[in-house]
């Protein structure tokens, strides 16, 4: 997963005030975490997700297995969402309101 998918460039180990994000997409916002089986049921992944994703992220998490098992599932998945817009902002509001 170094490296670029669907034309968009990946950065390894990226700190995001106050976590270090396994694999992070500027541009579009996207962090990619490959999680191994302590982070099942994670409260404190789950609360990193929600702070993550207030910074305007997205968060994607892949098990180490289905990395290693079945990479190209998981590059077409990035893509999938890379291809997808973003959704818009909740917290901003709208012009008039």
């Amino acid at each position: 997963m170094r490296g670029r998918s669907g034309g968009v460039r990946f950065n390894r180990q990226v700190r995001i005030k106050p976590f270090i994000c396994d694999f992070v997409a500027r541009g579009p916002k996207l962090i990619i975490e490959v999680d191994g089986g302590q982070h099942a049921d994670s409260e404190a992944d789950k609360g990193r997700t929600r702070l993550l994703e207030a910074a305007g992220y997205r968060v994607l998490r892949f098990w180490n297995n289905d990395v290693l098992i079945n990479l190209a599932g998981v590059v077409a998945e990035i893509e999938r969402v890379l291809a997808e817009p973003p959704s818009p902002d909740p917290s901003r509001k709208r012009e008039g309101n």
